[in-house]
């Protein structure tokens, strides 16, 4: 039965394998420090934090979210360490909140690696308080016991770590929120959150354990998943019992009901060589509103075969939306069950190695050999299991992907989907837009479409630096600049074919002019608001007209006379690219930059830069906002974003033009012609 903690309670531990989750109604930075008898913490190489999310026996999440999972092994922590405290932060910098009297009150739970309760918590009574300690887990006269703490710090860290006799504790606050500044800069955004009533996403379930990898899991410890899926707001269990496609456990009411416990050991996974199961998770019990698509009739005692838009939404571009989300999400949690499992099986090993040279009278004789020889096995047999859930799991995502693909419209499409010869210019805005795709390297055969929400809540960077060529096959500098701009066409064509006619108009900034080959395509069909600007005053002229622009538009909106803004005023979603950066630009030009990419998004102007940031490097410190304000992409493969849940690094590729296609000069002929019937 679980214990319902109120400060100061404690509650004995029956086990030494467990997981902290944390649910907060605000992206929160999770850690833990371990103490000796008195509290103390002797040195930063004691506390697990994201940018050092591993210690002996605790594993936290490496980036902040509104959902944690920490992996505890009481077992493995150092004989010294007597006490592991739970840590919350509210991250700073950002645009959330900055005390903890604004926001939910947090839950911490205990729970086995099944997921069955011990001890939960809910952190209520703090106010100006950003930071917390919520729980304490402490070993007394050999046993482990855990204590609701619920110790505020309106300090935040910096005051929280010096309570706790930590030396430097106010350098180490500081490495650890630009740490998670860092993660959030590099994370693929999330879909934003539905309310209650509105709710079209996945339905939820909390997961069962399946029968590879929940043979896996009873032994390791598990990695944590940070964050739970914004269509799941109980979260699920995390890579030791992952939720992978085909995988169900038990339903959770739609929206946002509790979960009821799965029955131990079940599984509706299938065994090795039973036919795959191609119905997805978290998708089995609700019927989105209109009612999904019929599956196509299946032979007598077949699984049903995956069908496109077999997810939650109003439409068919919604719920096309929602399930590549569920695939991307549903790729990660499965992989780091791989990853987890694997990680376990070399620990074991190395803990048995171990074992068998301390012991002497395994050193000599055919005694040692047999040991490490079985220890090889048991690591092997694993390993192998892992690798066969994964196989399984992968190749039910496969499947789903060729039939989704094809039936994806034009803003989810990639350039060589037949779906393009049939454009038409919109007459609405869709939902997301196609930013390239993603993939993992124990799944080389799946690309997940990367797909952000319309419009833009941040601006992009298209990195034409070396660095975005990890494998140098690009190492010509003049290649990667030309490649950047070719990207940064591509990605404003999509914006321009994916918007009504007049309702998005695209800038450029070229100071050299030395992009006009790449920018030929938006130039010769007349696409471009004006034509791309030269030099300073060029760059100057058009920075000033979308700063304007902004101030205009933010009082209009502040002052609640949206209806008096001058009648020339073009109120259409405005693209600039920036090619050169920073060849061409003074200080106010860049503090222009700065501008537009903080609050040109609220109000309809977005950034796209095209640059090298290490021939920036002369501005100083001043342009790290900047870089950490856009979102990173390259026009080669590289491996830089991380997904939300678990943070993997994903390798991202880019969306170019296939070699010789006409299709980017077909759908950009087609926008201009409905542009110049539009502004007739």
């Amino acid at each position: 039965m679980t214990a319902e903690l109120t400060r100061g309670q404690n509650h004995p531990l029956p086990r030494a394998r467990l997981e902290i989750r944390i649910s907060a109604g605000t992206p929160v930075v999770a850690g833990a420090t371990l103490g000796d008898e008195d509290g103390t913490v002797h040195g930063v190489e004691w506390v697990a934090h994201p940018g050092a999310p591993t210690l002996p026996g605790l594993e936290v999440s490496r980036q902040a979210a509104a959902d944690h999972r920490l992996a505890v092994d009481l077992d493995a922590v150092p004989d010294a360490v007597h006490r592991v405290s739970v840590l919350l932060a509210l991250p700073v910098g950002g645009t959330g909140p900055a005390r903890f009297g604004t926001v939910a009150a947090p839950f911490v739970a205990v729970t086995g690696i099944g997921g069955d309760e011990v001890a939960s918590y809910t952190v209520t009574g703090l106010e100006a308080e950003s930071a917390v300690v919520a729980l304490e887990l402490y070993r007394r006269q050999g046993a482990w016991k855990v204590r609701a703490v619920g110790q505020g710090y309106a300090g935040g860290l910096a005051e929280l770590l010096a309570d706790q006799r930590l030396s430097g504790a106010r350098r180490l606050a500081g490495s650890i929120h630009e740490a998670v500044a860092s993660g959030l800069a590099r994370s693929v955004p999330v879909p934003p959150a539905r309310t209650a009533d509105g709710d079209r996403g996945r339905p939820a379930a909390a997961p069962a354990h399946g029968p590879d990898h929940g043979a896996a899991s009873q032994d390791g410890p598990g990695g944590p998943v940070p964050s739970a899926s914004p269509y799941d707001p109980q979260g699920v269990r995390g890579p030791q019992a992952p939720q992978g496609p085909g995988q169900h456990g038990t339903q959770q009411p739609h929206p946002g009901g509790p979960a009821e416990p799965a029955t131990a050991g079940q599984s509706s996974a299938p065994a090795p060589g039973a036919p795959i199961d191609y119905s997805h998770p978290r998708r089995q019990h609700a019927a989105p509103p209109p009612p999904p698509p019929t599956a196509p009739p299946a032979d007598p005692g077949q699984p049903a075969r995956p069908v496109a838009g077999d997810a939650n939404g109003w439409s068919m571009e919604e719920r096309l939306y929602n399930q590549v989300w569920g695939m991307f999400e549903d790729l990660a949690r499965t992989t780091a069950a791989y990853r987890s499992a694997v990680d376990f099986a070399d620990s074991r090993m190395e803990r048995e190695l171990d074992q068998v040279l301390s012991d002497p009278r395994g050193r000599i004789g055919g005694q040692g050999d047999a040991a490490r020889e079985a220890a090889r096995a048991r690591h092997g047999r694993l390993v192998s299991q892992a690798r066969e859930a994964l196989d399984r799991d992968v190749a039910q995502l496969v499947a789903e992907a060729e039939v989704v693909e094809p039936a994806l419209p034009a803003a989810f499409a990639r350039w060589d989907n037949p779906v393009w010869h049939a454009y038409r210019v919109p007459m609405e805005i869709p939902m997301a837009l196609r930013l390239g795709d993603l993939h993992l390297p124990e799944a080389e055969h799946i690309r997940v479409p990367m797909l952000i929400r319309l419009p833009f809540e941040r601006g992009l960077w298209i990195d034409s630096g070396r660095s975005a060529s990890p494998d140098g096959s690009f190492a010509d500098s003049q290649d990667m600049r030309r490649l950047g701009l070719e990207t940064a066409v591509a990605h404003a064509a999509r914006l321009l074919a994916v918007y009504p006619a007049g309702e998005f108009a695209v800038h450029v900034i070229d100071p050299a002019g030395s992009g006009t080959r790449a920018l030929a395509p938006l130039v010769r069909s007349g696409v471009l608001a004006a034509p791309p600007a030269l030099g300073a005053a060029g760059a100057a002229d058009v920075l000033a007209r979308l700063t304007q622009r902004v101030d205009l538009v933010q009082m209009a909106l502040r002052g609640g006379a949206s209806d008096a803004l001058p009648p020339g005023l073009d109120t259409s979603q405005q693209l600039l690219i920036v090619n050169e950066f920073p060849h061409g630009f003074d200080d106010r030009a860049v503090n222009q930059l700065r501008y537009l990419a903080d609050e040109g998004p609220a109000v309809g102007v977005h950034l796209m830069m095209v640059a090298d940031r290490e021939e920036s490097a002369g501005f100083g410190p001043l342009l790290d906002p900047l870089w950490r304000s856009l979102l990173r992409l390259t026009p080669v493969a590289d491996d830089h974003l991380a997904d939300p849940w678990v943070g993997h690094a994903w390798t991202y590729e880019p969306p170019l033009v296939p070699p010789g296609s006409q299709v980017l000069h077909e759908v950009l002929d087609r926008v201009a012609a409905a542009r110049r019937s539009w502004e007739r």
